[in-house]
Parts: C-alpha cells; sequence; structure tokens
C-alpha cells in the first residue's frame, strides 16, 4: 500500500474534461471566482460553534429507539436519524457552514465539489440557499435519483470519474476556470465541524458511552471524535470491507490507499481517508469495524421493519458495526449517527427481496 493519494496526471481526466469544457463553453454552472482550500485543524470549540450556528437552519433530528434493535444489542442503541434531514443526509450541516463561509467572503460567485452523491447534494441545496452558482461532480455511475435531486437544487452536474482522484481533477479545472470555491467532501475544516454537530446533538440528547459513525472520507467519523471530546464517550468508525482506508491508516499509522472493492454502501468508497480527518482521529478514534453486506443488509432492513427509518446502506452500516460493538459487552449503551436515507427505489426492492414482510416485521 502506497502512502498518501496516488499521484496521476491530467491524462486521467481526459474524457471527463471534455465534457466539463463543454459545459463551460457553453455558459453553463457558473457564476466565477478562484477558491481555495481552507486550511487548519478544527476543535470541539469549531463544532460547538458550528452547533449554535446550525440551529434552525438544520432540522433537530431525532434520537430514536426500537425495541426490537435493543433486544438485538443486548443494550440500548440510540439512533440518530439523520435520513430525516434536509437534503437527506447530515452532509448538509457541513456544506451549510462551509458555503456560508464562502458567501460570507464576496470573494467567489460559486463553489464546487466532487462526491458519490450526498455531498453534492449539500454543496447544491446550500449554494441555492446562498445565492450562490454550484458544479457537483459525480460518478459517471451515481444513482440517478442523486443526479435529479442535484439538479433539482440548481447545480450543474458533471458526471464522469472513476475514482475520486479522477473527479478532483475536474474539480481543479472547474476552480481555475470559473473561479469557484472548493468544498471538499472531508478535508475541509468547517466540513468536519458541521458534520460533528450530528454527534454533538446525539450526545447532548441521549447517555451513550460508544458512539459509532460510518466512514467514507472521514469527516464525520472526525467531527464525531471532536464532539465526544472530553465526555467519556468512545467513538467508533464503521467501514465496508474491502473499503477500509481508515482501518488500514490507522495499523500502519499513515494514510493508505485502497482499491475499494464492491460494497452496498455505495458511499462508503473512498480510496483514501481523508489527510484532515486523519489527522483528527489518530489519537482518538476508539477503533474501526469492518462490515460486509450481509450485515448491512441486515442492518437496513431491521431500520426499516422496526425503527421504521428508511436509511441508505452506507447509513445502514452504521447499525450493524454499532450492533458489533454492543456485542464486546464494554458498553451499557450505543449510538449511532443514522447519516442519511438517499436510497434508490431499485435498492429498496433488492434488499427486500425474499423477506416475508409480515413475518419481519412483527
Amino acid at each position: 500500500m502506497a502512502e498518501e493519494g496516488p499521484s496521476f496526471g491530467r491524462r486521467a481526466g481526459v474524457r471527463v474534461l471534455a465534457t466539463l469544457s463543454a459545459v463551460i463553453d457553453s455558459g453553463g454552472g457558473g457564476r466565477g471566482g478562484m477558491g481555495a482550500m481552507v486550511a487548519g485543524v478544527p476543535t470541539r470549540d469549531d463544532v460547538e460553534r458550528a452547533g449554535v450556528w446550525l440551529a434552525g437552519r438544520v432540522v433537530r433530528t431525532p434520537v430514536l429507539r426500537s425495541p426490537v434493535i435493543d433486544a438485538a444489542a443486548g443494550v440500548p442503541v440510540l439512533l440518530k436519524a439523520e435520513s430525516l434531514q434536509r437534503s437527506g443526509s447530515y452532509k448538509v450541516r457541513g456544506a451549510l457552514r462551509a458555503v456560508s463561509r464562502v458567501a460570507e467572503g464576496g470573494a467567489h460567485p460559486g463553489v464546487v465539489c466532487q462526491s458519490t452523491g450526498n455531498h453534492a447534494l449539500a454543496v447544491a441545496m446550500a449554494a441555492r440557499d446562498h445565492g450562490l452558482g454550484a458544479t457537483v461532480v459525480l460518478p459517471a455511475d451515481a444513482p440517478a435519483g442523486k443526479v435529479a435531486k442535484a439538479r433539482e437544487y440548481g447545480a450543474r452536474v458533471v458526471l464522469g470519474g472513476a475514482t475520486a482522484e479522477e473527479r478532483h481533477v475536474v474539480v481543479d479545472e472547474v476552480r481555475d476556470r470559473l473561479g469557484y470555491a472548493v468544498v471538499d467532501a472531508y478535508d475541509h475544516p468547517d466540513v468536519v465541524a458541521g458534520q460533528g454537530t450530528a454527534s454533538l446533538e446525539l450526545l447532548a440528547d441521549a447517555d451513550v458511552d460508544a458512539l459509532v459513525v460510518p466512514v467514507g472520507g472521514g469527516g464525520g467519523v472526525a467531527g464525531a471524535c471532536l464532539a465526544a471530546e472530553g465526555r467519556g464517550v468512545d467513538v467508533y468508525g464503521v467501514e465496508p470491507v474491502g473499503c477500509d482506508s481508515l482501518a488500514r491508516s490507522l495499523e500502519a499509522g499513515r494514510r493508505t490507499v485502497v482499491v475499494p472493492g464492491v460494497t452496498l454502501a455505495d458511499g462508503l468508497r473512498p480510496s483514501c481517508v481523508g489527510r484532515l480527518p486523519f489527522e483528527v482521529v489518530r489519537d482518538r478514534l476508539a477503533g474501526v469495524v469492518r462490515v460486509g453486506d450481509d450485515a448491512i443488509a441486515a442492518a437496513f432492513r431491521m431500520l426499516l421493519l422496526h425503527a421504521k427509518l428508511l436509511v441508505e446502506p452506507s447509513g445502514a452500516a452504521g447499525l450493524a458495526g454499532a450492533l458489533s460493538v454492543a456485542a464486546s459487552g464494554r458498553y451499557r449503551s450505543v449510538g449511532v449517527v443514522l447519516t442519511g436515507g438517499n436510497v434508490e427505489p431499485g435498492v429498496v426492492a433488492r434488499l427486500l427481496s425474499g423477506v416475508d414482510l409480515e413475518v419481519a416485521a412483527s
């Protein structure tokens, strides 16, 4: 495994850049402005300030329990239902915080990001709320529902790039040609602080001694570590088997690249955990739980049929991990952030195929 991100040249994004050039030359997506990554490692104070600022701008989602899930875990499991959040995921917390700073600065008439879906939706919504242009770069095989929703929020959608690295090439092109500010999905302190407010609310509303958060690029779990700092709460990340950059990075003591495997949790497939999140979690995280697709599918069904929550597989991975943490017998109650609910109807049908719904829901 290599340290840091894989090297690549402009050739990696040639096909995508051709598409982008057509978009820009046609006048789409833009109100222009140069953007740069925000520097600095956020603190618990940043998460708390973000929480104050976000009050009234996002939904304070409920913390729920299910007797069936509690019985399966052997301890109370507190479910932070961010599937009910604006834009359908907790990503809107970080996006609103970051995009608001861009709008306040006045130097950038638009924002750009790459994402597998939820961060793009959140940035598109935040840009609309603040009167900024937005271009979002999604994988070529992005779910049709997420593409349509991003466009509904007013964003210009560019499809292409099988990996985050290839999509970053497109992001850089937008930044350079349109002058948009980059709102990275996880290597951005305002994004990390904003996402951490979901955990901050959970810890304020529920008495838990372990907190579990799904891991993609690591922004959410980094925010959770900051929110839990000094509270006597152990924080765990959850990664799909074969998409475990954070776990391998912690084992190696440095950021480690993986070739992501196939998983139901398509939002948890970056090739490498972010630099900023890794800096935050490396000395704070209690551990990382790896979960397979069978466990994710079972958690999805459990949430839908017993908690009455439609949670995407990437969010359901959190419950799968929480059940594993609970099974250790070390904790009296476990909290989990159910990070989003933007799931395609076909995925729901596939995961419920062959299930006797009347029996399963009883």
